[in-house]
């Protein structure tokens, strides 16, 4: 009885400290998104370029996921999410004397590994927790997403006061108090090492799987999405609504936040109802909010019996900032179902599986934010943003539908309730 109460006690402490440090991390890995627009008029950049800027850290932090899960399975998630934070500090700091574009870029390079944490932390909280109960362990430290609405409180604050170069610093001090509290109150236990010798070659074989590629296309939109639009919110607002950048952030921390917070409800509603209720109906909510948020601003003439008469058709900014947080409920909801299925299907490979997934989802983050600057500098519409986004979507309804609900009986002996 004393055991297992001391090791219940040791897994809700590094679950919390996990919780903890991952926000942080998930806080700098976004920092781009709010001191990237004071950047960007510095340098002059077209939204192609600032879309390859605030990507960049997100490119690390995806490539790195792999082999930091394979990692934890072997050495534990302990030793390796302190290794992490340690090597991210002093490109941090760094960051607050970079004068070139290329100096950004480089440095955020660095600076993106604070990304990968994610892939250690979610095995390594796991295996603390029984089966029943790993959703929602999972989905109270993914929760740590909520650092991309921690930025957009604080970086705003400090670079209006005293300037974009304060931020780094000021994060990379964070980061080696956060590092620190993690040491002293996160555990190791032998038992949650997995043996293995597994290449990172290897474990790339995995992508064969179909389950775990679908998983890899919901984990693009839902997690790759959120990184993606948390990068591009704040200079959306600030150019399409014209506010400035403490108001748009702040708006903009209404998809963020939600987004971050609430994907341990997911977590726990994916342990009641399934992966796939969840996902299924996450899917549908976002494809109907994109499918809004995609229709650009327009002024249209008809002529009518006295004359010709102008109409306009568009979001204004309050009914914009209520899809984004729909929007951003139904992607912390996603992020935490599709982990589940990981759970369920490879329970005893939690920490390679959730690495690849999590590179898919980290690419997706990558790649959306360049596309985003590339459509608007080739069409000059800012909603071709969520237009994208809306086809992509549509390729996982498609998917799901054909691989999952297709195959769910639901007339006669097999359907769901047949036996009630």
């Amino acid at each position: 009885m004393g055991s297992e109460l001391s090791n219940s006690r040791k897994a809700w402490s590094v679950l919390i400290v996990s919780t903890l440090a991952f926000t942080v991390c998930f806080m700098v890995w976004m920092m781009f998104g709010v001191i990237g627009i004071p950047i960007k008029k510095m340098l002059n950049l077209n939204a192609t370029e600032f879309g390859l800027l605030t990507a960049t850290p997100v490119l690390t932090g995806s490539l790195v996921r792999v082999p930091l899960g394979i990692w934890t399975d072997k050495y534990g998630g302990r030793i390796v999410m302190v290794v992490l934070m340690a090597i991210t500090v002093p490109a941090i700091w760094l960051m607050s004397y970079a004068t070139e574009y290329w100096h950004f870029i480089v440095i955020g390079l660095f600076v993106g590994l604070a990304g990968g944490s994610f892939s250690v932390g979610t095995p390594y909280v796991a295996r603390w927790f029984p089966k029943s109960r790993q959703g929602t362990a999972m989905g109270v430290y993914g929760a740590g997403n909520s650092g991309a609405a921690v930025n957009k409180f604080i970086a705003p604050v400090l670079l209006v006061a005293f300037g974009w170069a304060l931020v780094p610093q000021v994060y990379a001090v964070i980061m080696l108090g956060t590092l620190v509290l993690f040491w002293l109150f996160s555990y190791s236990d032998p038992k949650h090492l997995v043996s293995s010798n597994v290449s990172f070659g290897d474990q790339l074989k995995a992508l064969k799987d179909p389950k775990v590629l679908k998983y890899c296309q919901y984990y693009s939109i839902v997690f790759g999405g959120y990184v993606a639009l948390s990068l591009w919110m704040v200079q959306y607002y600030v150019g399409e609504y014209g506010l400035d950048i403490r108001t748009a952030a702040l708006l903009a921390a209404c998809f963020s936040l939600p987004g971050g917070v609430l994907r341990a409800v997911g977590g726990v509603l994916s342990d009641k109802f399934g992966a796939h209720s969840v996902t299924w109906w996450v899917m549908w909510v976002s494809w109907v909010c994109l499918f809004l948020l995609s229709y650009p601003q327009t002024d249209f003439t008809i002529l009518t019996v006295n004359g010709p008469a102008t109409f306009h058709l568009g979001l204004n900014i309050y009914a914009f900032t209520g899809l984004m947080f729909i929007l951003g409920i139904a992607f912390a909801f996603g992020k935490a179902s599709v982990f589940k299925y990981i759970g369920d299907d490879y329970s005893q490979n939690i920490g390679a599986i959730s690495g690849i997934v999590g590179l898919a989802g980290g690419l997706g983050g990558f790649v959306l934010p360049i596309l985003f600057g590339a459509l608007m500098d080739l069409t000059g519409i800012r909603s071709s943003a969520f237009m994208l986004m809306y086809g992509v979507v549509w390729v996982s309804l498609i998917w799901m539908y054909w691989t999952e609900v297709r195959r769910t009986e639901v007339m006669g002996r097999n359907a769901a309730g047949a036996h009630a």
